[in-house]
């Protein structure tokens, strides 16, 4: 489902400068990083790439919807993380990107978080935006 405009609660703006061997910058300055391709790409790696910064966000909005499922089934997840792994590989159109999201759910039984993970990938935004576009395993 599409959200409308008039539905839009906050817009982030981010501005890459000589895409991957350049700067990234928000609009608001909090966030002003070098990103390099990665030396496995022949870059230099000094910097960050893209690939780590959609793992930092996509790792973090799923942490979230985590505990939206978690909520809704009343189960405590407060010592959750996840961990995302984002891989980018050579495909038919060039480049494609890979995912794997790595969720350590202490004191929950094997069976309820598989099943919180399932909901928080329905909910997660990035789960939505990727769907049918990407691999995302859930480990």
């Amino acid at each position: 489902m599409t959200i409308q405009q008039s539905d839009v609660l906050y817009t982030a703006v981010a501005t890459a400068r000589n895409g991957r061997d350049g700067r990234v910058t928000t609009d608001d300055g909090r966030l002003d990083v070098v990103v390099n391709p990665p030396k496995e790409m022949g870059g230099s790696g000094s910097g960050t790439n893209p690939e780590q910064l959609f793992a930092a966000g996509y790792s973090a909005c799923f942490r979230s919807a985590l505990g939206v499922a978690a909520r809704e089934k009343g189960v405590d997840v407060s010592g959750a993380t996840v961990t995302a792994k984002v891989g980018i590989g050579k495909n038919d159109d060039g480049f494609g990107l890979i995912v794997s999201l790595a969720a350590e759910i202490p004191g929950v039984d094997a069976g309820v978080a598989r099943g919180l993970l399932e909901r928080a990938h329905e909910v997660c935004p990035y789960s939505k935006a990727t769907r049918g576009n990407i691999s995302v395993t859930l480990v």
